[in-house]
């Protein structure tokens, strides 16, 4: 077989394969991208991490309200609401974000150093123990 011949097969199966892939097409790669709210926990988790406290807010709460998919996102976006709130001295408002993460997920629990933050730790202990032992 010479390299021409050769060469102008690769390109035919080339061209075959290629039409062959109409259906993967037709799958979307929109479905593939990131729902509003989930890119609205993202864009908060980054204000919070610069220290875009109300910014991150805004977006945190956006994130809620357009009901992310993953009941691990939404603790997160109330945990991280809850340190934001905390940080600006809205204890209230910390309470019941902790209160919401532990409704979705009762066996929710902050890292060790989460845990051991001077300002939210405290809150989060006390509102772990108003919750009690939670039954299995």
């Amino acid at each position: 077989m010479s390299i021409r011949l050769l060469f102008l097969f690769l390109i035919a199966a080339f061209l075959a394969s290629a039409c062959s892939s109409a259906p993967v097409r037709d799958i979307g790669l929109d479905k593939l991208a990131p729902r509003k709210a989930e890119q609205e926990l993202s864009t908060g988790l980054k204000s919070y991490e610069n220290g875009h406290y109300q910014i991150a807010a805004k977006n945190l709460q956006n994130a809620l309200n357009d009901e992310l998919t993953f009941k691990s996102d939404r603790v997160t976006a109330h945990k991280y609401l809850a340190f934001v709130y905390c940080i600006s001295d809205r204890k209230k408002q910390c309470r019941e974000q902790f209160k919401e993460a532990m409704e979705i997920n009762p066996d929710f629990e902050l890292s060790a150093a989460e845990a051991g933050h001077p300002i939210w730790g405290p809150v989060f202990r006390e509102v772990k123990a108003e919750q009690g032992p939670q039954k299995r």
